[in-house]
């Protein structure tokens, strides 16, 4: 029995304090049962939280996820990321029934999932082809093409042979329509015969003394070896696996290297500079979802070990992860802000005028696919990294050139000159020699051309054939 003395150097009389309390309090509380009923009201709230956000059914994932992916349960994840693809596909008229596609395939989360979501695409298609009666709507093709780069990556010449295996078992393994597999060395650009392609290529890299130069320039050659086989074998879309965290590293990039003016060009849905045009379905996907869904598929992917990169491409993308620890939306946010640049003119899909692509589809694509009136239009593209030039740097780049390979350095944007082409003039003949010649091709070496600029520049200077006859 608790004490009523205040002196009570115990706090025995507290304790029997609160039991009163405590025993008034239950006598006053009505037994009706409102305590269960108010108990299972907050334990199904409480449910209903940890629901996902979508089908309001299923618990959400949990092991490998977080952000707004983790709030999903796995299949309205999947469908969710499914959904992007297949708006990004149809607002910007990526992929049309009489296309022939190439996905281009690295062995990585993107790619893997790109080449996930366009086989389905196909697989949907041929289902209704064979469904229809008539068979109106043709099926399009998709190609799988691999560029073997471990000549510009010495440590990764171990693996290359294994994850060439496991490459042809993934696309292998995809249900039909069968899809055509390439693996093309990368040093085939530079010649037909590997070993003479392999000594060149091995001899141009080593004349760039920069380690960012160095990698951009094998990122050019990748372009134009993925161009090369689309064009050969008669493919008319190119799909890169490229996504909002890898458009965020670009962004950052290419601002570093000194890109502003050309950054547009690269980071919008179509890119149809390009001989074969170039798309990005997965532009509004990130990378954190590609791989989270990659292991909830169980879809196999080629992973390279050894990290590649060591310039500024490589900072940038450790800055980037950094950052998107702190804040999940910064990829995001990066990309969204770079979207408000003026696009170029060829940031869309050439109109379509093939009698056998439904109208539906020409609908759609002119809905969605218009050309935004401050679009820039640029016909002049440096020949070594194939992005757009300012008019004004065109003109100021004007000087005389005593051989082509002057007249292909004079050519080049400022980026490449300072980190790709070499320091020493007397060098420049060498390593224009070891050049692929699709990069020489480029270069309009008539003179006309060059008269043309000049008298652009001096126009205002000119008299009029009026004024010379006065």
């Amino acid at each position: 029995m608790a004490c009523n003395s205040s002196a009570c150097q115990s706090s025995c009389y507290k304790l029997g304090q609160v039991e009163e309390e405590e025993e008034d309090l239950t006598k006053a509380t009505p037994t009706t049962g409102g305590g269960k009923e108010a108990l299972t009201e907050i334990n199904n709230e409480s449910k209903q939280e940890i629901l996902c956000i979508k089908c309001k059914t299923h618990e959400p994932m949990s092991v490998g996820a977080s952000g707004d992916e983790g709030r999903f349960c796995g299949a309205c994840f999947r469908s969710n990321l499914n959904g992007k693809f297949r708006l990004s596909v149809s607002s910007h008229a990526m992929i049309t029934p009489s296309d022939n596609v190439l996905v281009a395939f690295s062995g990585g989360y993107s790619s893997r999932v790109a080449l996930q979501f366009v086989h389905e695409m196909q697989y949907r298609a041929q289902k209704n082809y064979d469904a229809c009666k008539d068979r109106s709507l043709p099926v399009f093709g998709v190609g799988v093409a691999f560029i073997d780069e471990h000549v510009g990556y010495p440590k990764i010449s171990n693996q290359i042979e294994k994850a060439i295996e496991e490459i042809k078992l993934i696309v292998s393994n995809l249900a039909p329509p069968t899809k055509e597999l390439y693996i093309v060395p990368i040093e085939r650009i530079c010649c037909s015969d590997s070993m003479e392609g392999r000594d060149r290529l091995k001899e141009l890299l080593d004349a760039v003394v920069d380690t960012t130069g160095k990698e951009d320039l094998l990122l050019h050659l990748r372009m134009l070896s993925l161009q090369k086989v689309a064009l050969e074998n008669g493919y008319s879309r190119l799909v890169l696996g490229s996504c909002t965290s890898r458009i965020a590293c670009h962004v950052l990039a290419s601002t570093v290297k000194g890109q502003g003016y050309s950054l547009p060009a690269d980071i919008q849905y179509v890119d149809a500079r390009w001989d074969i045009p170039v798309v990005l379905p997965l532009h509004d996907c990130l990378a954190q979802e590609l791989k989270l869904l990659c292991h909830l598929d169980g879809l196999k992917i080629v992973d390279f070990h050894d990290d590649l990169s060591s310039g500024i491409n490589s900072l940038v993308s450790s800055f980037v992860k950094i950052l998107q620890q702190e804040n999940p939306s910064r990829e995001c946010t990066i990309v969204r802000t770079a979207g408000k640049l003026t696009p170029f003119h060829f940031n869309k899909i050439p109109e379509i005028n093939d009698s056998n692509v439904p109208l539906a589809t020409r609908r759609r694509q002119k809905r969605f696919n218009l050309m935004p009136k401050e679009s820039i239009s640029s016909e002049s593209f440096c020949p070594m990294c194939y992005s757009p030039l300012n008019k004004s740097d065109l003109t100021s780049s004007i000087r005389p050139a005593d051989c082509q390979s002057d007249i292909f350095a004079v050519a080049c944007c400022s980026s490449c000159e300072f980190q790709i082409l070499p320091k020493d003039p007397s060098s420049m003949e060498h390593f224009y020699s070891l050049l692929p010649q699709p990069l020489i091709a480029t270069v309009k070496l008539d003179k006309s051309h060059n008269l043309s600029l000049l008298r652009e520049k001096i126009e205002d200077c000119l008299l009029s054939d009026c004024d010379d006859e006065d």
